[in-house]
């Protein structure tokens, strides 16, 4: 029998605590393969932790939303990371039509915002990040969906 997957439970209180755990996530050997996904409503802190945890890095220079163009990918040491934002998607043809299949399927960190709007065409993804406001700060629940999310919680925690 497996054993059951880990997740967390985590507080960020400010803008600053968000960009701290994105910069403690970037140290976790694995992550620059991994498949996150990050749920919550507008303005729940996704892009600003999307944000925090490319510049850890090491992405310089201007890190756009990609609200409207979809898709931005920037140039990491070890490859690449895509930065996806289905917000707009409303038909998951869409998806389809885009051609997003061989990025998503990858070697490269693949980071998803409104993951939902994809469902059932991501593939297997490492982790899912639901982020809420909670009082002036957030509250997240990370829960690992595969060995290599087990082992990316492990080091984050």
């Amino acid at each position: 029998m497996t054993a059951p997957l880990p997740s967390l439970t985590l507080h960020w209180p400010d803008e600053a605590a968000t960009l701290a755990a994105a910069e403690r996530l970037a140290q976790a050997p694995g992550l620059p393969h991994a498949l996150l996904l990050l749920a919550g409503d507008l303005g729940a802190g996704k892009t600003t932790f999307v944000r925090g945890l490319l510049r850890a890095l090491g992405v310089s220079g201007r890190i756009k939303s990609p609200s409207y163009a979809v898709l931005e990918t920037h140039a990491l040491p070890s490859g690449q990371a895509h930065h996806f934002d289905f917000f707009r998607f409303g038909d998951p043809r869409e998806w389809e039509d885009a051609g997003f299949r061989e990025l998503l399927a990858g070697p490269d960190l693949r980071l998803v915002e409104w993951p939902d709007k994809a469902a059932g065409l991501l593939g297997a993804a490492d982790v899912r990040l639901t982020l809420e406001p909670e009082g002036d700060g957030r509250r997240v629940q990370a829960q690992a969906l595969s060995p290599l999310g087990a082992r990316l919680l492990e080091a984050w925690a």
